[in-house]
């Protein structure tokens, strides 16, 4: 069967050599007919598990597209060619057809096929090379916001900010997650913006910058019902016992039901939370009582302490 396969492969691949030559009663290379063989050899190919072979014809269906001005044929083929290094595990190469086709997709005027194609280029190098993952997510989210489709946008941008999150790079996190915040506010979309904020708060106190997360929670009192909904309440409370070095103040919030349901790579945020000073909490100064024979209450802790240890 897969010789069957392969040889149909090759004789397609032969019809379209012959509509690419020229001579004295033609003096024109037939591109169409060319890439509808081309096309047809890489089908036969791919069935045949031939991945290169595959590949090869795709990218030669790419080529006579191209040399009859059809863009998105081209892209389509130069996608096919993208898909047939996937199954060879050869993904960066996938990746960079990929991208190749998105932008001749947005060449011929169609900007939804080129963002679908980045965003299938995104989830293929996801797992090997994150980096590169989060640049083709925010190249998809800035297609779709051009476009003014702001709810495929902010999708494409809540996968970038998760993978910054997952790679600790806080600092970009940080500026992607406020772009999130910012869309769906934009499109009225309130309790999401809430639970931005508090992905917000979790990624600026592991960056160690407290006054950041206190400015994010402050800006969202203009974001109407924030002030007032459990989200608030929560981060309210995750920063007083933040700021006082309470470790279990801080753990009780983030192991709360709000924050253990967000999504993961943020839950985990929560979890991993640790205040500064090794989380112990800060006293506030009582005032000292006298105690019955005039000494006051801090100074006999004080005698209490001296001694504490026995006599040397």
């Amino acid at each position: 069967m897969a010789a069957q396969k392969i040889n149909e492969g090759l004789e397609h691949i032969a019809k379209a050599e012959k509509y690419l030559k020229t001579g004295f009663l033609k003096w024109k290379p037939d591109y169409d007919s060319a890439a509808s063989e081309y096309g047809k050899a890489a089908v036969a190919f791919k069935n045949a598990k031939q991945f290169e072979q595959a590949k090869d014809a795709c990218l030669r269906e790419a080529v006579a597209h191209e040399n009859n001005r059809a863009l998105f044929h081209a892209a389509k083929a130069y996608e096919q060619a993208g898909m047939m290094l996937k199954e060879m595990q050869k993904l960066s190469e996938a990746v960079q057809l990929i991208e190749k086709a998105s932008m001749m997709y947005l060449e011929n005027g169609t900007p939804d096929t080129a963002a679908m194609a980045l965003e299938r280029a995104g989830k293929l190098i996801e797992n090997v090379d994150p980096e590169k993952a989060v640049q083709l997510y925010q190249q998809t989210a800035n297609v779709f916001e051009n476009e003014e489709r702001l709810r495929q946008a902010v999708e494409l941008l809540g996968k970038a900010s998760r993978l910054l999150v997952r790679g600790r790079r806080f600092d970009e996190a940080a500026l992607s997650i406020q772009k999130e915040k910012n869309i769906y506010k934009e499109i009225e979309n309130y309790p999401t913006c809430y639970k931005k904020t508090i992905a917000q708060v979790l990624v600026h106190l592991h960056r160690n910058d407290y006054v950041a997360a206190e400015r994010c929670v402050r800006e969202s009192y203009s974001i109407p019902g924030f002030n007032g909904s459990e989200d608030c309440a929560a981060l309210e409370q995750l920063l007083e016992g933040y700021d006082q070095q309470d470790q279990d103040q801080v753990s009780e919030v983030c192991n709360s039901p709000l924050f253990k349901y967000m999504d993961n790579d943020y839950a985990k945020l929560g979890l991993s939370l640790v205040v500064p000073g090794g989380g112990i909490k800060k006293k506030s100064p009582a005032t000292p009582q006298a105690k019955p024979d005039g000494v006051t209450t801090a100074a006999a802790d004080e005698e209490e302490d001296e001694y504490s240890g026995g006599l040397c």
